[in-house]
Order: C-alpha cells, then sequence, then structure tokens
C-alpha cells in the first residue's frame, strides 16, 4: 500500500499517542498491526516512528492472527500472558553459574573492620565489584546488575554506623581483628560453639516513650508519660545478650539489678545450662568473644573468676577474645541480635517485665534468628574486688597477638 504524506502524519501521531498506554503484548499486536495494514514498507516505517525493534514488529504482526494466542506446548489459552513462553533476559546466574562465589571470592579479600567474617555489608562499590570481575573472571556485568546480585546473596545498603573511634587507633587492632577472624571460622568449621556476648542498653520500665513508630488507627497515638525519669516501683532491666553465630539464635538474661560482671558471668551460665549443653551436647570448648569495657571488659579479673567458675562447672575450656578499644560496634551481637530487639519493640512502651519478655521472644529476622528470654531476679552488689587466693585460683593462658584479650580459660584439677 502506498500512503500519503497525510496518513504518514496521521498514523505516526496515532502511534505516538496510544503506544505508551499498552502494556508489552498491546503494543506489540498494535505496531504489527498496523504494519500489516500498510504492506510493504509498513515494517520500517512503523520503526521509525516508534523506536520499537524490527523483530518485536514482526512478532507483533505474527501473533494479530491468532485468536486467541495458545500456548503450543500447554495448549492453554493464554489471554492474559504479555511476553512468549521463554521470553525475557536469562538469569545471569545461568549465564554464569558461579557468579556468587566469584563475587564473594573478591570481597572476601577486604578484611578491614570484618572480625567476624562474613558480615552482610562490604567496603566494595558495585562498580568496583564489576570491574573486577571482568578483569579476573572475564565477567561482563553491569554494576546495576552487580548490586542485583549482592541483595540476592543476602547484602544490603547500610547506614552509617559509629564504628570510628576518636585518635588513633590501636596498633593491634588490625591483627586482632584476624585473630578473631581465624579463630571463630576455625571454631565454627569444628562445630565448636562461638558466641558474642555483650550488655544492651538499660531501658525504663513504665509507660514510657518509646523510639520508633507503630501502626495505630488515624488520630489515635498511643499516649504515654511526658516525662523520662525512672519510676522507682517498676526501675529498669538490663538486658544481658548471648548470640550464637553456629545457628543464628539469641539468648537475653533480663537482669532487674546491676550490670556487673557476676551478672555477666551468671549470664553466660544460665544461657548454657539452658540452651547451650542441648545444643552442643558434645562441646569440650566454647569460644566467646566481647567487649574491652563494661561488665565483660577484658580488666576485669571478677569476670575472669565468674568464667573459671563456669568452666569447673561444666568441663569446657573458655577461649576469649575482646575487641580492641574503640570498636564495640564490630561485635556480632550489635547487629546480628540487639538491632532487631529494638526494631521490634519500636514505638511499644515498655510497661512492665512481662512485655518486655514478650517482645523480645518474638523477634525474628528474614534469616531465621530465633531468640529466648528469661528474667534474672538476682540481686547483684556493685563495687566486688576479686581476692588474692580467687585471682591466683584462676587457670588462664594468655595468648595470641595482644595477650591482655585473648585467653583461655580451663578447668582447675
Amino acid at each position: 500500500m502506498i500512503i500519503t504524506n497525510e496518513t504518514q502524519a496521521l498514523l505516526s501521531n496515532v502511534i505516538l499517542k496510544v503506544a505508551p498506554y499498552l502494556n508489552e503484548k498491546q503494543k506489540r499486536l498494535f505496531l504489527g498491526i498496523i504494519a500489516s495494514e500498510i504492506g510493504h514498507g509498513g515494517i520500517a516505517f512503523v520503526k521509525s516512528v516508534s523506536g520499537v525493534a524490527r523483530q518485536t514488529i514482526v512478532n507483533g504482526a505474527d501473533e494479530a492472527g491468532l485468536d486467541p494466542v495458545h500456548d503450543e506446548a500447554n495448549d492453554q489459552i493464554m489471554t492474559d500472558r504479555i511476553r512468549k513462553p521463554g521470553a525475557g533476559r536469562k538469569p545471569l546466574t545461568e549465564k554464569y553459574p558461579d557468579l556468587h562465589e566469584k563475587i564473594q571470592s573478591l570481597i572476601d579479600k577486604d578484611t578491614y573492620g570484618d572480625p567476624e567474617k562474613p558480615l552482610v555489608w562490604t567496603t566494595w562499590s558495585v562498580r568496583k565489584i564489576a570491574e573486577k570481575l571482568l578483569e579476573c573472571f572475564g565477567y561482563n556485568i553491569h554494576f546495576t546488575s552487580v548490586g542485583k546480585e549482592l541483595e540476592a546473596m543476602g547484602y544490603s545498603r547500610q547506614q552509617n554506623q559509629k564504628m570510628c573511634q576518636i585518635g588513633n587507633q590501636h596498633p593491634d587492632r588490625d591483627a586482632q581483628f584476624r585473630y578473631i577472624n581465624d579463630t571463630a571460622e576455625q571454631f565454627l568449621e569444628a562445630g565448636v560453639p562461638v558466641i558474642s556476648i555483650d550488655t544492651k542498653k538499660k531501658e525504663n520500665i513504665g509507660n514510657f516513650k518509646n523510639n520508633g513508630s507503630e501502626y495505630r488507627p488515624k488520630g489515635n497515638p498511643r499516649p504515654v508519660l511526658d516525662h523520662d525519669f525512672p519510676l522507682p516501683e517498676l526501675g529498669k532491666v538490663s538486658p544481658y545478650g548471648v548470640y550464637v553465630l553456629n545457628n543464628n539464635t539469641g539468648f537475653i538474661n533480663l537482669g532487674v539489678s546491676h550490670d556487673t560482671p557476676e551478672f555477666a558471668g551468671e549470664s553466660v551460665r544460665v544461657w548454657w545450662n539452658t540452651i547451650g549443653k542441648n545444643t552442643f551436647p558434645d562441646a569440650k570448648k566454647l569460644y566467646v568473644t566481647c567487649d574491652n569495657g563494661g561488665s565483660n571488659g577484658s580488666r576485669i579479673w571478677l569476670f575472669k573468676h565468674y568464667l573459671q567458675n563456669i568452666s569447673n562447672e561444666t568441663g569446657l575450656e573458655i577461649h576469649v577474645s575482646h575487641f580492641p578499644p574503640g570498636t564495640s560496634k564490630w561485635n556480632k551481637i550489635e547487629h546480628r541480635l540487639f538491632c532487631y530487639i529494638s526494631k521490634n519493640w519500636q514505638g511499644q512502651p515498655l510497661i512492665d517485665i512481662e512485655t518486655v519478655v514478650n517482645l523480645i521472644s518474638s523477634t525474628t529476622t528474614k534469616t531465621g534468628l530465633k531468640v529466648a528470654c528469661t528474667v534474672d531476679s538476682n540481686s547483684y552488689e556493685t563495687g566486688i574486688k576479686i581476692t588474692t587466693e580467687q585471682k591466683e585460683n584462676i587457670n588462664i593462658t594468655f595468648i595470641g597477638p595482644n595477650e591482655k584479650w585473648n585467653y583461655i580459660i580451663r578447668p582447675n584439677e
């Protein structure tokens, strides 16, 4: 068909105005029909106006002759199908079956700030990873696709975290990180329980405002007290946590007294007696990672004394590593347990102990985190000093790149 300039202008106007409102299939059929009606030169004309690929227009013309469109493989009517079966770009993992393994091998090499590899973030940019994939393995992948693959691998974009210390970092910091990383990997591979411990921020009990928000009927916010002064009759709670790297489980010993070395040691002991020994019945060793300050600091000999009591009671050889000063945010429990507890109870006042226990115990994640919680009603005195006899009775061996931060406590004979 020979079309006049006026007809060409009319068809161009129709294509440009109608096409944006159609889905893939409708657009393909619409353009194919117009090209077929024009006849010779129709495909070239429609292609020049719409910018759609020639083959797409040809496919649309072919499909326009079917009423309705059938799936030959299943002989089923597919009136709502947009693409043909098997159409669309194939997953990158189909083209490169070992893509995730190659990406992991690249980002694992960067261990800065990575005390207990693998963490769920990387300091590498997606552009850098894309460049290295092409350079090292010949995989030509766009950086935006690298970002999608990282998400599929469990990585995510992370907000800034308070992980940079003021002043010069400790000269043994990197060596200690690597020691913790290597030791944790060896113990995990051998099936030895590896735990991360710490005390979460103290929380006031009562109808106080809790950071965050919750879904409620519009215009009906939850009323809370207009001040944050602790109520003596309700007091505070100190959640002492144990996070188990082996199986992504958490335990909270909810203390109602002071956060002391005795409380820290008792929390580890309760975890072992209630959960640990049943989960790891054949364990002869236990690897503990913790901060360098607070009730479980590296200088606190009273904490070592209570670990000695646990070792004597259980027969466990307890290996302990402390993170360097100023690096507590790298402690695994911070971003694998405590942050999810805070997220779970955001916007909900911690009105009583039962509420706190329920909110902690109901904390879960997509990766399968499970949390158990018990209430510790013991009273722990502050200001207790270790005696000379207690210190001499600690069967301790200092090891590692910095002996103040790494040691083994064995049962007394």
